[in-house]
């Protein structure tokens, strides 16, 4: 088995255990028509006479020279025999081998290093036939920095270059804000960036709100705020009951002294330490860092399910749906799933597992090898693991369950869709499109992507405008651009099988970036270019629908134009309906977030020049009184007329131009 599952069927297993070379059958393959599995089994038994008998990953890769699945074996030569020879196999392999043409190899030192290598690969290349994880963000860390005098309290992704102690993963970032939240106000760590902590005079809000000890304005000396870092260090660290015995100590102290509004400062700190343990939820006992998995499957969907337990305390948990084949049992969708998971990620050293796979032990020594430290990869069967793995096995079917639904109410709206608008066949991919602008300045065309599981995020693209001689405000000319550039990369790099043929047939099945359909945010005339503009680069089967605001842009008044039917409105309360403002809004959001990232960054290049009637002086006041441009376009309208030689008329229009509305 690879990290991919099982790759042959179990009766051919015993052939990858034999020694002797001469077990390897002979094969003198004959011509067979493209596309069979004869025809696969022919060019793998090509190149088995060049295979390694080594550990290694392999290839195999189909006739437009992509990867169809990526594999590792501890002898190379005998997990190809296994392919080539005729034997029954499930449908998945049988797809499989039939669209190989050509292999590839890399060996390795050990299988250990197979099993690394061949997760990276797959998370690389992303073959289809693999299991495949999705949705694969870095992991939210909380950090509490130690180059400053006074650290500061902040959420990280990404790499650890900046020095001081780390704290996670956390599951998600919402996660990680309630947890700073509830840190802010137990120990007054500042959260505010290094310019910021040196441009101050005064105390912040956080200060007034008490979620800040203001150590920028000396409210709090040196020695006392090195305490409360002690404090918080600790309690990251797994000390949290220390750090509340001494708080509740400080806390009677303060009483016995009659001191009782510095009691009541650490009432309110027991109070916040409280409420981030009341958040996590269940906490284990006897287990101080472990990650949990759980798999459940379901209608053909896999669900992992994954808990985050540091420091004896519950970091949240995460869902995920990884792309597998129906055909493969719950422990070789684990087993994939966890080699791509850790591929770049410091796992922990208790890494606990709802089903057993046959690889355990191998990808135990792997991460073990990558971490520097032994990691133990355990399939949990009684006491608190057991506890812990079957609770998140439960919040595993629920996932599921809930994902089912959505997937039932999608596939029930994309039938109406089809139904509603006489599209050939129920939409699998939707793009919809829009523009932003300002004046026509800084002019951004944006796609949205979605499907039968909803938002796919990952596949949003923008657009930055190119053609020079666009008449400022010229939607139609913006459509046609972004239009051909679209298409004219898809008809490069995706080029399409001519209908009816086998490759056709076998694109139906796969995961296509050609679309089914298009919305586009316009009326009669964006749907009239958009149909110009893909008749000229011959896509002539590809729906188009344009969706035109109501009156006073009310929603639920939409007008919809197609090509060969009269414009038509949907009922007010039309489900289908409530679908498409949604996809229409998604796409607006994103252009409009897209726009205003391009022109911030144009306004940064280029000062403050561009705002009227501010000369060197205002802006020099502007840049000192702020002391960052980024500042002064989050400022409020009473913080700007603070600045001084900035009067109340000067004031609102910085804001306004700041603040001011994207054209659409």
């Amino acid at each position: 088995m690879g990290a991919s599952g099982k790759d042959i069927d179990p009766a051919s297993e015993d052939l990858l255990e034999e020694d002797e070379e001469s077990s390897l059958p002979e094969f003198e393959p004959e011509r067979a028509p493209a596309g069979t599995l004869a025809a696969g089994r022919a060019a793998i038994a090509r190149y088995l006479k060049l295979a390694p008998s080594a550990p290694g990953v392999y290839r195999m890769i189909d006739a437009a020279g992509d990867v169809l699945y990526v594999g590792k074996a501890k002898n190379i030569k005998k997990r190809l025999a296994a392919y080539a020879r005729p034997h029954a196999c499930d449908a998945r392999i049988a797809r499989m081998i039939a669209a190989t043409t050509s292999l590839e190899f890399v060996t390795t030192a050990t299988e250990t290093e197979a099993l690394l290598l061949e997760a990276n690969l797959i998370k690389r290349l992303r073959p289809r036939f693999n299991v495949l994880l999705r949705d694969d963000k870095s992991f939210p860390y909380i950090l509490i920095t130690s180059d400053h005098w006074a650290p500061q309290l902040l959420k990280h992704r990404g790499a650890r270059t900046r020095q001081g102690h780390y704290y996670g993963p956390f599951a998600n970032a919402g996660a990680v804000n309630r947890t700073i939240n509830a840190l802010q106000r137990a120990f007054l760590l500042r959260s505010c960036s290094d310019a910021f902590f040196a441009a101050r005079s005064r105390p912040c809000l956080l200060y007034q709100i008490k979620r800040c000890s203001a150590p920028c304005t000396g409210e709090i000396d040196f020695a006392a705020y090195g305490e409360l870092v002690r404090e918080a260090n600790e309690f990251l660290s797994g000390r949290s009951r220390a750090v509340r015995e001494q708080l509740a100590a400080a806390m009677d102290r303060a009483s016995a002294a009659l001191d009782f509004e510095r009691a009541a400062v650490y009432r309110d700190r027991l109070a916040a330490l409280s409420a981030i343990q009341s958040h996590q939820g269940i906490n284990p006992r006897s287990i101080e860092e472990a990650d949990v998995f759980a798999v459940h499957q379901e209608g053909g969907y896999s669900c992992v399910e994954v808990f985050f337990f540091r420091t004896g305390q519950n970091w949240g948990n995460r869902a995920y749906f990884p792309k597998a084949d129906r055909s493969l049992a719950p422990g070789d969708v684990l087993g994939a799933f966890l080699a791509q998971f850790y591929e770049d990620k410091p796992p922990p050293r208790l890494v606990l597992v709802s089903h057993d796979f046959n690889e355990r032990a191998l990808l135990a020594a792997a991460l073990s090898a990558r971490a520097g430290y032994k990691v133990d990869v355990a399939f949990a069967r009684r006491g608190e693991r057991k506890e812990l793995v079957t609770h998140a096995l439960n919040n595993a079917r629920e996932a599921l369950a809930r994902r089912l639904a959505d997937a039932s109410s999608q596939q029930k709206l994309l039938g109406a869709l089809a139904q509603t608008f006489s599209l050939p066949r129920v939409p699998r991919r939707i793009e919809v499109y829009d523009n932003s602008h300002t004046a026509g300045s800084n002019a951004v065309g944006a796609m949205i992507v979605a499907g039968p599981e909803g938002l796919r995020k990952d596949q949003y693209r923008k657009f930055n405008i190119r053609t020079q001689d666009l008449a400022p405000g010229d939607d139609y000319g913006m459509m046609r651009e972004v239009l051909r550039r679209r298409f004219q990369r898809l008809i490069k790099e995706s080029p399409r099988a001519a209908p009816g043929t086998a490759a056709a047939a076998d694109d139906a099945d796969r995961d296509q970036p050609w679309p089914d359909l298009l919305l586009i945010d316009g009326g009669q005339g964006q749907l009239a270019a958009a149909q110009e503009t893909l008749g000229a680069l011959g896509v002539t089967d590809v729906p188009v629908i344009a969706v035109a605001k109501g009156p006073d842009r009310d929603a639920g008044r939409e007008t919809f134009f197609v090509t060969g039917r009269s414009p038509f409105k949907l009922p007010p309360r039309d489900p289908l309906l409530f679908y498409i403002e949604r996809l229409r809004d998604e796409a607006h959001r994103f252009a409009v977030g897209s726009h205003r990232a391009r022109r911030r960054k144009d306004i940064r290049e280029a000062g403050l020049q561009e705002i009227p009637g501010i000369g060197p002086a205002r802006k020099r006041a502007l840049l000192r009184h702020f002391g960052t441009v980024k500042a002064i376009e989050q400022a409020s309208l009473p913080d700007l007329r603070q600045v001084p030689g900035i009067n109340a008329e000067t004031a609102r229009k910085i804001y306004e131009f700041f603040h001011e509305q994207p054209s659409r």
